[in-house]
C-alpha cells in the first residue's frame, strides 16, 4: 500500500484489533480493558508484527490519556475535589513517601539497585499509578462517584502532580548540588500554572465557550473544546508537567460553567476511541522474550509493587478514618505502576540512573501490574466482603474508622433508614417524606448526597454496611430500615449488622435476584422485594382490570402472590 496510507491502515488494524478484543473479554465476562491491552500486544511490534508505524499509534494515544483526564475533570467538581482535599494531598505524600522507601530499602539490600541514589529512583517511578486504567476500570463500573472512586482519582490526580516534582527533581540525583535549584524551579512552574489557570477559568474560558455555544454549531462547538483539552495538556508538558494535568485542569474549568453537560457529550465518542488507541499501545510494550528470560526477577517486581503498594495504600486509608472496605478497595485499585513510569524511566535511562536492561525490565513489570488491575479491582469487592466477616479484624479497624460526613441530629428516634440513595431509594424517601416520615439516609456517592444535600435531608456519607455507620445513623432507635442498595453482599452484610444492633427492627430490602428473595428472608428480613416481579405485577393487575375483574379480587391475588414471596410466580 501507498506510504501516505500506511498510518490509515495501521489506525485501522488497531481499532478493529481493539473492537475484537474488547468483545471477546466482555464476553468472557472480564473488563474490556483487558481485551485492548492483549490486542495491542497481537499486532504490536513483539505479536505478529502488523504495525509499520507503531510509534505514530503512541503518539496518537496520548490524545486518548488527555480526553480521560478531561472529561473527568468535567465531572469531578471543585466541590468533591475539596471534600477529599486531605488524604489527596496528605495520603498522597505518604503513599509517594513510603513507596519509595520500601523499594530503595528492597533494591539496595538484595542487590538489585547498585547504589541508594539508584534505589529512591527506583522507587520514584514505582510509587507513581495507573490514572487513565483506574479511571477506565472505574467507569465501566459506574463507581467514579463512590467513596473510594473519588479517594482513588484524588490521589491519582495528586500523584500526576508530583510528577513533574520528580521530572525536575531526580534526573539531579547524580549531581547533589543542583537538587535545590530544580525544586524551586519546579515549585515556580507549577505555581505559574496554577495562576494561568485560575486566570482561564475565571475569565477567559466561560467566554470563549459562550461565545461558541452562541454560535449554534456543533461543530465550531467540539473543535473549540478540543482546542482546549489538548492546548492546555500541551501547555503542562511544555513546563514539564503531566499531559494528564493539564487535560485535567481544562475539564475543572468548564465543570463549573453553563457548558459542562454539553461539553461531555462532546467528548465521551472521542474520549472511548481514542482511550482504546491508548490501552493498546501498553500492550504494544510487552516483549515476551525479556519477560521470559527475567521470570523470576519481573515476578518478584510484580509482587513487590502490587503487595507492597497494597499494604501501603490499606494502612493510609485506615489511618484517615475510612472503613475496612474502602481501604480494601483503594488498595486494589491503584496498587500498580502508571503509564507516567514510562517517561521518568526514560528520564533516568538518558540520565544513567538507570541502565538499558533495568529500563526494560521497568515496562515490562509496568505491562504485566496495568494488565492485572482490572482483575484485582474485580476480586477486590469480594476480598472486602470477606475481610468483613473475621470479627477480630472488623473489631480492630473500628478503633481507626470514623464516618467521614454526617448531617443528622445527634438524637434521632422513630425514623426511618434508608441505605442507597440511587432510583430506588430515591422513589422510598419521597414516598416518605410526602407523608412526613423522619427519614435518614445512609449513601457513599458524593454526587448522591450532593442532591441530599440540596432537599435537606439528613444523611451519612459512608458504607451502609459498616457497623461503625449504623451505630451512628441510631439504628437502635429507628422504625424501620429499607435496604436499596446496588450491591447483594452489601445488602447482606447491612441486614446482618442491622439485626445484631436491632433485632426486632423492620427491614424491607430490595433483592437482585430471585435466589436471594429466600436467603434474605431466611436472615430476617421482614420483606423482600424483587423489582422485576414487582413490575410484573402492576402489569398484571391493570390486564386483570381491563378484562373485567373487581378492584377487591386483583388486589387479593396481588397480596397472595406477595405474601408467598412470588413463589407461585418465580417458576413461570
Amino acid at each position: 500500500m501507498a506510504h501516505e496510507y500506511s498510518l490509515i491502515l495501521d489506525l485501522t488494524i488497531v481499532l478493529v484489533a481493539t473492537a475484537l478484543g474488547g468483545f471477546l473479554a466482555n464476553r468472557l465476562r472480564q473488563p474490556v480493558i483487558l481485551g485492548y491491552l492483549v490486542s495491542g500486544f497481537v499486532v504490536g511490534p513483539f505479536g505478529f508484527k502488523l504495525l509499520s508505524h507503531a510509534s505514530d499509534i503512541k503518539s496518537l494515544a496520548e490524545i486518548g490519556v488527555a480526553f480521560l483526564l478531561f472529561a473527568l475533570g468535567v465531572e469531578f467538581s471543585l466541590a468533591e475535589l475539596k471534600r477529599v482535599k486531605k488524604i489527596a494531598l496528605q495520603g498522597s505524600f505518604w503513599q509517594i513517601g513510603l513507596t519509595i522507601l520500601l523499594v530503595a530499602l528492597v533494591t539496595v539490600i538484595t542487590g538489585w539497585a547498585t547504589s541508594i541514589t539508584q534505589g529512591i529512583f527506583l522507587g520514584a517511578v514505582l510509587s507513581l499509578s495507573s490514572t487513565a486504567v483506574v479511571l477506565k476500570t472505574l467507569t465501566e463500573r459506574g463507581e467514579t462517584n463512590t467513596m473510594h472512586g473519588q479517594i482513588m482519582l484524588a490521589i491519582l490526580i495528586a500523584q500526576d502532580l508530583a510528577l513533574g516534582v520528580m521530572l525536575a527533581i531526580l534526573p539531579a540525583l547524580n549531581q547533589p548540588e543542583n537538587i535545590f535549584v530544580a525544586i524551586s524551579l519546579a515549585v515556580l512552574k507549577i505555581l505559574l500554572f496554577t495562576g494561568v489557570a485560575i486566570i482561564l477559568s475565571r475569565w477567559i474560558v466561560p467566554r470563549i465557550l459562550s461565545m461558541l455555544a452562541a454560535t449554534e454549531s456543533n461543530e465550531l462547538f467540539l473543535l473549540g473544546v478540543i482546542a482546549l483539552c489538548l492546548g492546555l495538556s500541551l501547555t503542562t508538558v511544555a513546563l514539564g508537567l503531566s499531559i494528564a494535568m493539564g487535560a485535567f485542569v481544562s475539564g475543572l474549568m468548564i465543570s463549573e460553567v453553563d457548558y459542562a453537560d454539553q461539553t461531555l457529550a462532546k467528548i465521551l465518542p472521542l474520549r472511548d476511541t481514542f482511550a482504546s488507541l491508548f490501552f493498546a499501545s501498553i500492550g504494544m510494550l510487552i516483549d515476551p522474550a525479556i519477560l521470559i528470560n527475567n521470570l523470576g526477577i519481573i515476578l518478584g517486581l510484580v509482587t513487590l509493587v502490587m503487595l507492597g503498594k497494597a499494604a501501603i495504600v490499606f494502612l493510609i486509608v485506615i489511618g484517615f478514618g475510612y472503613s475496612l472496605k474502602t481501604a480494601v478497595l483503594v488498595s486494589f485499585g491503584i496498587n500498580q505502576i502508571g503509564e507516567f513510569s514510562f517517561v521518568l524511566a526514560l528520564v533516568g535511562l538518558k540520565s544513567g540512573l538507570i541502565s538499558q536492561q533495568i529500563y526494560y525490565l521497568l515496562l515490562g513489570t509496568t505491562a504485566i501490574t496495568l494488565i492485572l488491575t482490572p482483575l484485582w479491582l474485580n476480586a477486590a469487592p469480594q476480598t472486602a466482603n470477606y475481610l468483613n466477616q473475621i470479627p477480630w479484624l472488623v473489631k480492630l479497624m473500628q478503633g481507626f474508622s470514623t464516618s467521614q460526613t454526617i448531617s443528622l441530629p445527634e438524637k434521632m428516634s422513630g425514623h426511618v433508614v434508608v441505605a442507597g440513595y440511587g432510583r430506588v431509594g430515591q422513589v422510598i424517601v419521597k414516598i416518605l417524606q410526602s407523608q412526613k416520615y423522619a427519614v435518614l439516609v445512609i449513601e457513599n456517592s458524593e454526587a448522591s448526597v450532593q442532591r441530599l444535600r440540596m432537599h435537606k435531608i439528613p444523611y451519612i456519607f459512608g458504607d451502609a454496611d459498616s457497623q461503625l455507620v449504623l451505630e451512628k445513623a441510631h439504628i437502635e432507635t429507628a422504625k424501620a430500615l429499607a435496604i436499596a442498595l446496588p450491591d447483594p453482599a452489601s445488602t447482606r452484610l447491612l441486614l446482618k449488622y442491622a439485626l445484631a444492633i436491632a433485632p426486632k427492627l423492620d427491614i424491607i430490602v430490595r433483592s437482585h435476584t430471585d435466589k436471594e428473595i429466600d436467603l434474605l428472608t431466611q436472615m430476617g428480613a421482614k420483606e423482600v422485594v424483587q423489582p422485576e416481579f414487582e413490575a410484573a405485577l402492576e402489569l398484571g393487575s391493570h390486564l386483570l382490570k381491563t378484562l373485567g375483574a373487581e378492584d377487591s379480587y386483583i388486589q387479593t391475588v396481588i397480596n397472595q402472590i406477595r405474601k408467598g414471596q412470588y413463589l407461585t410466580v418465580r417458576s413461570v
